[in-house]
């Protein structure tokens, strides 16, 4: 009974008084007036005149207080205040954060409340020693509920919600800390049996009626910074509790398909668009192995997560991907061995599975390629078949079989010289000039457009000489020169000495006219070449205002206009023998890369329409829903059904099938 003064001071305290305020009279229990029968008084309770204010550094003051008594606790040294006043200054902050209900009822005391939040959540809640002593209340409240007492369900509530803005891998460390203790206390202290519900309690208290909040604030945050032993413990610890693999695994596809998303989507980093992907998938199969243990839900689940953020744009990715394998493949890339490019090229094909989009990477493949073989840009032959074998055995020989073509062609062109210049070494005394070719089977290779140019006669005799030489061999057979694909070695010489130049054959034109003068007008090189505008004007600025200036222009600039004057540079210097001049190459235009699109398109039809007779010519009659499932199973590349609607018309209107004529719905094949 000792204890009741001061346990009702302490209340009486926190209701009656306000961080030292005094309450009024009536509140104290001072005398009352009497009144009413048998001289029974009356108890009344006023307001304040005037709402209580709080120092304006009260929060700070508080704070300071508590700080300094933590640390004196700590470092065994005397408190320098009250342990009364030390005890009234933490109920009240635990207690106004809490019991909101309680406070916002009383409304002289809404500064109160703000208070008390704001020191509980900055200051209290930010200390990891509080944080510690948080948590355990926390089991406390549990243990007391699971002894069977009645617990504020709420109030524990209010506090793991509040605990959920601290760092999630600290939450995480505490919970694995508690379940290991509770653990220990079941060895210790419990009969065996106990254990498994006991555990199955905890987990699910911390873990179970949290797992989206604890995802929410934490998964995205760990994944971006790549905290693989976070992730590993959230792994294991969602594992613990129903529902939490699922939980997980939804969250981290959400993951994947916004991250994703953010790379193939915006224009602006399409140059880095591959290697971004690349990159990712990297991570993501890093955390895969390591974090998730190479659970195959996970592993699954995060293809099906690629494939659908990376079709979310249409075809440009399939397009940069067969760049991105241009770049890899092409002469002069120096950033891997062998074995690395390999590896790489293993890397691409992964991406390349999760596109839907295959023609269009194969259009823009097959292009590259053409460059890569025909100007001898191409790294490694080896590596070539290698990507062209993985290309192979994902999509099948149809797939492949133009690609393979070209290689063919390039083989065969090699044999063809061969008996070519054994011919030649039977004829008259060798020209100037020796010619090499390249055969290239028109269905393999992508379509280029013939330009007239005019070749010197030594060229055009070389020429006819081939020709007759050829079809002798092959009757039947038509050749078309390309001279954009052209390209020859010239010698030259200068005050210095002789020199090499790799040129291209419109360079070539252009050069030679030096040994008929030494200076020529924009109008005379462009009448004598028969070279298109645009063209020879890219090839003179490759010639006078590259690197290597072979020629020089007049007036100076970057820019070849009409009237410009260019002459032979007898000067020039340059500490190489053979010099490779490039050709300024025209960036590819949207019209470009559209013409290379709208081809794929038109592919895709001549293969719906394939496929519409080959089924009708097996089925004979079927029904138009039927017919557009068999399309969907056949068709390799995305389509709608608008599209093969025009396809069926299209061939109902070419008379290779029918509707029948009670039936809209029924086509009929037409021998």
């Amino acid at each position: 009974m000792a204890d009741e003064g001061p346990r009702k001071g302490s209340v009486s305290a926190l209701m009656g008084r306000t961080n030292g305020l005094t309450k009024p009279a009536a509140l104290a229990g001072g005398p009352a007036k009497p009144g009413g029968a048998g001289g029974s008084r009356k108890l009344v309770i006023k307001n304040f005149r005037d709402r209580p204010r709080l120092p304006d550094n009260y929060t700070q003051d508080t704070w300071r207080k508590l700080h300094e008594a933590v640390k004196a606790i700590q470092s065994s040294t005397s408190i320098r205040y009250n342990l009364e006043e030390l005890y009234q200054i933490m109920i009240r902050s635990i207690f106004l954060f809490l019991d909101r209900t309680y406070v916002l009822q009383n409304s002289m005391l809404p500064s109160i409340w703000d208070m008390g939040l704001e020191l509980f959540r900055n200051h209290i809640i930010s200390d990891r020693m509080a944080q510690s002593k948080t948590i355990d209340g926390i089991l406390l409240l549990i243990g007391r509920e699971r002894s069977g007492e009645a617990v504020d369900r709420s109030l524990l509530r209010s506090l793991l919600s509040m605990l959920s803005d601290l760092q999630v891998p600290e939450y995480l460390n505490h919970v694995s800390k508690r379940l290991e203790e509770e653990a220990d206390r079941v060895i210790t202290y419990l009969d065996h049996s106990t254990q498994k519900p006991l555990i199955a309690c905890v987990e699910k208290q911390l873990l179970g009626e949290h797992l989206t909040a604890i995802l929410q604030k934490g998964l995205d945050h760990l994944l971006d910074e790549n905290r693989v032993p976070d992730l590993t413990q959230m792994y294991q610890l969602f594992s613990r509790v129903k529902g939490g693999q699922h939980a997980l695994l939804q969250h981290w596809s959400e993951y994947i398909k916004t991250f994703g998303t953010t790379i193939v989507i915006n224009p602006e980093k399409d140059k880095d668009m591959v290697q971004d992907l690349l990159d990712f998938k990297d991570k993501v199969d890093h955390v895969v192995e390591v974090c998730f243990q190479r659970n195959e839900r996970f592993i699954n689940l995060m293809k099906e997560s690629f494939e659908t953020f990376i079709n979310k744009r249409p075809n440009k990715p399939a397009e940069l991907i067969a760049k991105h394998v241009d770049s890899k493949l092409r002469a002069g890339n120096k950033e891997a061995t062998d074995e690395e490019l390999e590896r790489i090229l293993d890397k691409i094909m992964i991406l390349f599975r999760f596109i839907h989009g295959k023609d269009v990477f194969e259009a823009f493949y097959k292009k590259d390629l053409a460059k890569r073989l025909l100007v001898g840009k191409s790294a490694s032959v080896d590596a070539e078949k290698s990507m062209l074998s993985k290309l192979k055995h994902e999509c099948g020989a149809a797939f492949t079989s133009k690609l393979e073509g070209m290689f063919k062609d390039m083989e065969l062109s090699k044999d063809i010289m061969v008996h070519f210049k054994q011919h030649m070494q039977n004829q008259s005394a060798p020209g100037p000039i020796d010619l090499t070719v390249n055969i290239l089977t028109m269905g393999y290779w992508p379509t280029y457009t013939p330009m007239e140019v005019h070749l010197p006669p030594e060229m055009v005799r070389l020429q006819e000489v081939f020709k007759t030489f050829y079809l002798g061999k092959h009757s039947g057979r038509k050749l078309q020169w390309q001279t954009t694909l052209g390209h020859a070695v010239l010698k030259a010489e200068f005050k210095e000495g002789k020199k090499e130049f790799q040129v291209s054959l419109f360079q070539t034109l252009v050069l030679l006219m030096f040994n008929e003068g030494d200076g020529f007008s924009f109008e005379e090189i462009k009448m004598a070449t028969g070279i298109e505008d645009s063209e020879l004007r890219r090839t003179l600025q490759s010639l006078a205002c590259g690197k290597a200036r072979v020629l020089i222009k007049s007036p100076k600039g970057k820019e070849v206009e009409d009237g410009d004057k260019f002459i032979f540079n007898g000067d020039f210097k340059h500490k190489l023998f053979r010099i490779k001049i490039n050709q300024i190459q025209m960036k590819e235009t949207v019209e470009e890369q559209v013409s290379t699109t709208e081809r794929v398109f038109q592919d895709r039809q001549y293969q719906i329409d394939a496929a519409i007779v080959r089924i009708m010519k097996m089925r004979k009659t079927l029904g138009h829903n039927l017919l557009v499932s068999e399309l969907y199973n056949q068709l390799k590349f995305p389509v709608k059904p608008g599209d093969l609607k025009k396809r069926i018309e299209s061939l109902i209107d070419r008379d290779y099938m029918e509707r029948d004529k009670d039936s809209p719905n029924q086509y009929h094949y037409v021998a």
